[in-house]
């Protein structure tokens, strides 16, 4: 199994694979006709994608701006995400894929890969996941305070995600050390999956492939939200969630049932209507 990858229990997702050179190649050329069109962004467009060859390359370029300081130079967190190796370019195109896929302001590829700091974050935090495999907390802490502190996502290193996550808009989404997030997942602003504060040891969330957590959703515990289901926006989960299953509330409690086959890819947030819930 590769340091990125998972196991949820179930498939790796629920689509082909997103195929990081054709990507590539589609990202690129989309960066050519922005660069043509708006001389004002040629020069930010030709630093993170046409001076490139790769996904893997312009990511660790990008990434490392992002977050360079000056204890920590932009030189140094490059080589870090290329030293992560080509498995996190096919993670980040799966990512980048459910960016597009899930997101109708995303007219393209090149918005998400340069401006969509959830996409950013998420990339960051494979990069903390992989340094925390091999031992080296330290780094991978750091790493995450600053994923904390400039773009507002604060996940634990230890916590392993799965391939096509798409966390939208991103400001405040805090994950806990021992949480699981799987395949397919869709997280918006506002998500905490977090433990109740009285525990030690597996306290946190696991979230199951194809889960949609709406806006502002908490889910508290070593609780399951099972495959395919939908948390409510500003619901608070205390208690394990069944497979397709939708909820809401505080405390959450189930309201209706699989309406769209895969919550997380229809990222419909709206919930049963109160005739539909009594039929």
């Amino acid at each position: 199994m590769d340091r990125f990858e998972i196991d949820t229990g179930a498939e790796a997702g629920f689509g082909p694979p997103a195929d990081p050179e054709a990507l590539w190649v589609a990202l690129r050329a989309e960066a050519a006709r922005a660069a043509e069109a708006e001389p004002a962004l040629r020069g930010l467009l030709e630093l993170a994608v046409l001076r490139h060859d790769t996904l893997h390359t312009a990511l660790a370029a990008l990434l490392a701006r992002k977050l360079a300081e000056a204890l920590m130079p932009a030189e140094r967190l490059e080589d870090m995400v290329r030293e992560a190796g080509p498995a996190l370019a096919e993670f980040a195109a799966a990512d980048l894929s459910a960016n597009r896929r899930r997101d109708p302001a995303a007219r393209g590829w090149l918005a998400p890969f340069l401006y969509y700091k959830g996409f950013h974050a998420l990339t960051w935090h494979r990069v903390a996941h992989g340094l925390w495999l091999d031992g080296r907390h330290h780094l991978a802490l750091y790493l995450q305070s600053r994923c904390a502190l400039v773009f507002g996502v604060d996940i634990h290193p230890a916590v392993p995600v799965g391939r096509g996550v798409f966390i939208d808009h991103a400001t405040g989404v805090v994950v806990g050390e021992t949480a699981m997030i799987g395949n397919d997942v869709s997280i918006l602003q506002g998500v905490t999956l977090g433990g109740t504060g009285k525990e030690r040891g597996d306290r946190h969330p696991k979230v199951r492939d194809g889960v949609l957590l709406s806006a502002g959703a908490t889910v508290l515990g070593n609780i399951e939200v099972g495959r395919g289901a939908k948390v409510g926006a500003g619901s608070v989960v205390l208690a394990s969630v069944p497979p397709c299953a939708t909820v809401a509330g505080v405390p959450a409690r189930v309201v209706g049932w699989c309406r769209d086959a895969v919550p997380a890819l229809a990222m419909d947030q709206s919930l049963p209507s109160e005739s539909s819930r009594s039929a």
